[in-house]
Protein backbone atom coordinates (compact mmCIF):
# COMPACT_ATOMS: atom_id res chain seq x y z
CA UNK A 1 0.00 0.00 0.00
CA UNK A 2 2.78 2.48 1.01
CA UNK A 3 6.46 1.75 0.39
CA UNK A 4 9.60 3.82 0.96
CA UNK A 5 12.65 2.53 -0.88
CA UNK A 6 16.02 4.04 0.06
CA UNK A 7 14.55 7.52 0.61
CA UNK A 8 16.74 10.53 1.34
CA UNK A 9 15.49 13.91 2.51
CA UNK A 10 17.16 16.97 4.00
CA UNK A 11 16.22 20.48 4.98
CA UNK A 12 18.99 22.56 3.46
CA UNK A 13 22.24 20.94 4.54
CA UNK A 14 20.60 19.10 7.45
CA UNK A 15 19.92 15.46 6.52
CA UNK A 16 16.76 14.04 8.07
CA UNK A 17 16.28 10.74 6.25
CA UNK A 18 19.17 8.75 4.80
CA UNK A 19 18.37 5.48 3.02
CA UNK A 20 15.01 5.20 4.81
CA UNK A 21 12.91 2.11 4.05
CA UNK A 22 9.37 1.39 5.18
CA UNK A 23 6.48 -0.75 4.03
CA UNK A 24 2.92 -0.32 5.30
CA UNK A 25 0.22 -2.79 4.30
CA UNK A 26 -3.39 -3.58 5.15
CA UNK A 27 -3.83 -4.09 8.88
CA UNK A 28 -0.45 -2.60 9.82
CA UNK A 29 -0.20 -0.29 12.81
CA UNK A 30 3.10 1.47 13.14
CA UNK A 31 4.43 4.18 15.39
CA UNK A 32 7.39 6.30 14.34
CA UNK A 33 9.25 6.99 17.55
CA UNK A 34 12.27 9.12 18.29
CA UNK A 35 13.63 12.46 19.38
CA UNK A 36 12.48 15.79 17.97
CA UNK A 37 13.94 16.51 14.55
CA UNK A 38 14.70 12.90 13.63
CA UNK A 39 12.31 12.86 10.66
CA UNK A 40 9.08 11.39 12.01
CA UNK A 41 6.79 14.16 10.75
CA UNK A 42 8.81 14.38 7.54
CA UNK A 43 7.89 10.75 6.80
CA UNK A 44 4.22 11.66 7.20
CA UNK A 45 4.63 14.72 4.98
CA UNK A 46 6.25 12.53 2.32
CA UNK A 47 3.39 10.03 2.49
CA UNK A 48 0.86 12.83 2.10
CA UNK A 49 2.75 14.35 -0.83
CA UNK A 50 3.47 17.58 1.06
CA UNK A 51 7.19 16.95 0.47
CA UNK A 52 9.00 15.04 -2.28
CA UNK A 53 11.95 12.69 -1.68
CA UNK A 54 15.26 14.05 -2.87
CA UNK A 55 16.48 10.56 -3.61
CA UNK A 56 14.86 7.14 -3.53
CA UNK A 57 11.29 6.20 -4.26
CA UNK A 58 7.94 6.26 -2.49
CA UNK A 59 5.21 4.07 -3.92
CA UNK A 60 1.62 4.55 -2.79
CA UNK A 61 -1.23 2.47 -4.16
CA UNK A 62 -3.38 4.53 -6.53
CA UNK A 63 -6.38 6.42 -5.22
CA UNK A 64 -5.99 5.62 -1.54
CA UNK A 65 -7.35 8.33 0.72
CA UNK A 66 -5.80 9.34 4.02
CA UNK A 67 -7.47 10.54 7.19
CA UNK A 68 -5.09 12.84 9.02
CA UNK A 69 -4.80 14.29 12.50
CA UNK A 70 -2.06 16.93 12.19
CA UNK A 71 -0.02 18.28 15.10
CA UNK A 72 -2.16 21.42 14.92
CA UNK A 73 -5.94 21.14 15.30
CA UNK A 74 -6.62 23.11 12.09
CA UNK A 75 -10.23 23.85 13.02
CA UNK A 76 -12.09 26.57 11.15
CA UNK A 77 -12.89 29.27 13.74
CA UNK A 78 -16.06 30.43 11.93
CA UNK A 79 -17.62 26.92 11.93
CA UNK A 80 -19.18 25.11 14.88
CA UNK A 81 -17.75 21.87 16.19
CA UNK A 82 -20.32 19.86 14.23
CA UNK A 83 -19.74 21.91 11.06
CA UNK A 84 -15.96 21.40 11.34
CA UNK A 85 -16.37 17.64 11.54
CA UNK A 86 -19.19 17.40 8.98
CA UNK A 87 -17.01 19.11 6.33
CA UNK A 88 -15.49 15.75 5.45
CA UNK A 89 -18.48 13.44 5.57
CA UNK A 90 -21.62 13.15 3.49
CA UNK A 91 -23.61 12.19 6.56
CA UNK A 92 -23.95 14.57 9.53
CA UNK A 93 -24.98 11.59 11.69
CA UNK A 94 -21.48 10.16 11.19
CA UNK A 95 -19.97 13.41 12.48
CA UNK A 96 -22.31 13.39 15.51
CA UNK A 97 -21.48 9.75 16.25
CA UNK A 98 -17.72 10.39 16.39
CA UNK A 99 -18.15 13.57 18.43
CA UNK A 100 -20.47 11.85 20.90
CA UNK A 101 -18.18 8.82 21.21
CA UNK A 102 -15.32 11.18 22.05
CA UNK A 103 -17.41 12.88 24.75
CA UNK A 104 -18.27 16.09 22.91
CA UNK A 105 -22.04 15.77 22.56
CA UNK A 106 -22.64 18.94 24.60
CA UNK A 107 -20.42 21.04 22.34
CA UNK A 108 -21.80 20.36 18.84
CA UNK A 109 -22.95 23.96 18.36
CA UNK A 110 -19.97 25.66 20.03
CA UNK A 111 -17.19 27.40 18.13
CA UNK A 112 -13.56 26.27 18.56
CA UNK A 113 -12.71 29.40 20.56
CA UNK A 114 -14.98 28.11 23.36
CA UNK A 115 -13.14 24.77 23.64
CA UNK A 116 -10.13 23.70 25.69
CA UNK A 117 -7.02 22.43 23.93
CA UNK A 118 -7.92 18.81 24.67
CA UNK A 119 -11.44 19.28 23.35
CA UNK A 120 -10.07 20.75 20.12
CA UNK A 121 -7.83 17.67 19.74
CA UNK A 122 -10.84 15.39 20.10
CA UNK A 123 -12.72 17.43 17.47
CA UNK A 124 -9.72 17.01 15.13
CA UNK A 125 -9.75 13.25 15.77
CA UNK A 126 -13.52 13.07 15.14
CA UNK A 127 -13.08 14.99 11.89
CA UNK A 128 -10.43 12.56 10.64
CA UNK A 129 -12.51 9.52 11.58
CA UNK A 130 -15.61 10.95 9.89
CA UNK A 131 -14.15 10.99 6.39
CA UNK A 132 -14.06 8.06 3.99
CA UNK A 133 -10.45 6.88 4.32
CA UNK A 134 -8.17 4.01 3.36
CA UNK A 135 -5.47 4.68 5.97
CA UNK A 136 -5.04 7.01 8.93
CA UNK A 137 -2.13 9.21 9.93
CA UNK A 138 -1.81 10.53 13.47
CA UNK A 139 0.85 13.17 14.15
CA UNK A 140 1.02 13.65 17.92
CA UNK A 141 -2.77 13.15 17.93
CA UNK A 142 -3.15 12.95 21.71
CA UNK A 143 -1.32 16.13 22.68
CA UNK A 144 -3.24 17.91 25.44
CA UNK A 145 -5.42 14.92 26.37
CA UNK A 146 -5.45 13.40 29.83
CA UNK A 147 -4.90 9.62 30.16
CA UNK A 148 -8.63 8.86 30.30
CA UNK A 149 -9.26 10.67 27.01
CA UNK A 150 -6.12 9.19 25.40
CA UNK A 151 -7.40 5.70 26.24
CA UNK A 152 -10.93 6.46 25.02
CA UNK A 153 -9.73 8.14 21.81
CA UNK A 154 -7.25 5.38 20.98
CA UNK A 155 -9.94 2.70 21.45
CA UNK A 156 -12.28 4.65 19.17
CA UNK A 157 -9.56 5.14 16.54
CA UNK A 158 -8.76 1.41 16.50
CA UNK A 159 -12.43 0.48 16.32
CA UNK A 160 -13.05 2.87 13.43
CA UNK A 161 -9.84 2.02 11.55
CA UNK A 162 -10.56 -1.71 11.52
CA UNK A 163 -7.96 -3.33 9.25
CA UNK A 164 -6.98 -0.09 7.53
CA UNK A 165 -3.35 0.89 8.12
CA UNK A 166 -2.51 3.30 10.91
CA UNK A 167 0.68 5.35 10.99
CA UNK A 168 1.34 7.32 14.15
CA UNK A 169 3.99 9.70 15.39
CA UNK A 170 4.30 10.04 19.15
CA UNK A 171 6.86 10.58 21.88
CA UNK A 172 4.90 8.21 24.13
CA UNK A 173 5.36 4.45 24.20
CA UNK A 174 2.17 4.37 26.30
CA UNK A 175 0.22 5.84 23.36
CA UNK A 176 1.92 3.50 20.87
CA UNK A 177 0.89 0.58 23.08
CA UNK A 178 -2.71 1.75 23.22
CA UNK A 179 -2.76 1.88 19.42
CA UNK A 180 -1.29 -1.65 19.33
CA UNK A 181 1.40 -0.25 17.05
CA UNK A 182 4.77 -1.70 16.16
CA UNK A 183 7.38 0.87 17.16
CA UNK A 184 9.91 1.99 14.57
CA UNK A 185 12.80 3.78 16.26
CA UNK A 186 14.10 6.66 14.15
Amino acid sequence: MIKFNDVYFSYGKTPVLSGFNLEVNKGDRICLFGSSGCGKTTVLRLILGLEKPQKGEITIKNNIRPAVVFQEDRLLPFKTVLQNVALFTKNEDTAKYHLETLGLEEYLNEYPSKLSGGMKRRVAIARALSCDFDYIILDEAFTGLDNENVISASEHILSTAGDRPLISVTHSKFEAGLLKADIIEM
